[in-house]
This record gives structure tokens, C-alpha cells and sequence, in this order.
């Protein structure tokens, strides 16, 4: 990494996605596996986590291309992870911020530094923001249809 902040961002991936490990084997995960298995509110709170990381690059430069590369990241990761069960097996396999980090830490590797990804910005925010509303949206049914269930 080139500075003391893309050392930050580094350590905060890592504390996300692949911060402690199973014993015996080489699977990796971080808080963002851990916070996930809360039904709902983890899935939650897993998207926040990982927009935080994003807003981060944006502001050490990161490009419109590699931002929206993330973004597609950050989704499939909340969408996938918001199914019980496989979509734990999924957060633990996936890693969608130490994905995000590869795409940050090569987009200045390769030289292609172009400017930033503020354009972008709004429209980032609006796709997160569906997201997030999307799987309040999910969440709140599921726990609707299981007291339906219990209840009557």
C-alpha cells in the first residue's frame, strides 16, 4: 500500500474479511462473517460496514470504474449473504471487502489512477440505499411470515 491511510484501509478490510482463522484449516473470516450470523440486523449491519470501506477508497482515489466493481461486490454480498443459513456459508467464502481491497490496491498498482470516483457518488449512494431498503424490506417480512406462522 502507498501511505499510513491506504494502511488503514487495509486493516480495516482485513477486519472485515479475513482477521482470524479456523484451526487446521485455511479458511479465513472477520467480523463481517461473525455480525452476519445475527438474523437480519447482521446482514444490516455487515452493509454498513462495507459501505464504510467504500466511502474510504473514494475519498484515497479510488476510480468511477473500480468503485462501480465494489459496489457490484458489496451487493451480491448483502443479497446472497441475507439468506439464512447458505447465506452465511456464502459470507464465509465470498469476502466481498478483501475483493474490494484487491480492486482498490490494483487500480494504483497498474497505474490506472484517473481521477476520482466522485462522479459516481450519488449514484453509489442510491444503489446502496436500495439495497439497504431491500433487505429491511426482506427481513421485516420474514420475521412477519414467521409470526404468522407461530401465531396464526
Amino acid at each position: 500500500m502507498r501511505n499510513d491511510q491506504d494502511f488503514h484501509v487495509e486493516k480495516y478490510a482485513d477486519l472485515l474479511d479475513t482477521k482470524f482463522r479456523i484451526p487446521g484449516t485455511r479458511i479465513s473470516f472477520g467480523i463481517d462473517f461473525l455480525i452476519g450470523l445475527i438474523p437480519g440486523l447482521g446482514d444490516i449491519v455487515g452493509l454498513v460496514l462495507s459501505s464504510i470501506l467504500l466511502f474510504l477508497m473514494v475519498v484515497r482515489g479510488a476510480s468511477g470504474r473500480a468503485l462501480a466493481l465494489m459496489i457490484l461486490n458489496v451487493c451480491v454480498d448483502a443479497i446472497f449473504g441475507s439468506i439464512p443459513v447458505i447465506g452465511d456459508i456464502f459470507d464465509l467464502f465470498f469476502k466481498a471487502n478483501k475483493r474490494n481491497l484487491d480492486l482498490y490496491q490494483a487500480h494504483f498498482d497498474e497505474g490506472a489512477h484517473q481521477g476520482s470516483a466522485w462522479p459516481v457518488v450519488v449514484g453509489v449512494l442510491f444503489v446502496l440505499c436500495a439495497v439497504f431498503i431491500g433487505i429491511v424490506w426482506l427481513v421485516i417480512w420474514l420475521f412477519g411470515e414467521a409470526r404468522e406462522a407461530v401465531f396464526g
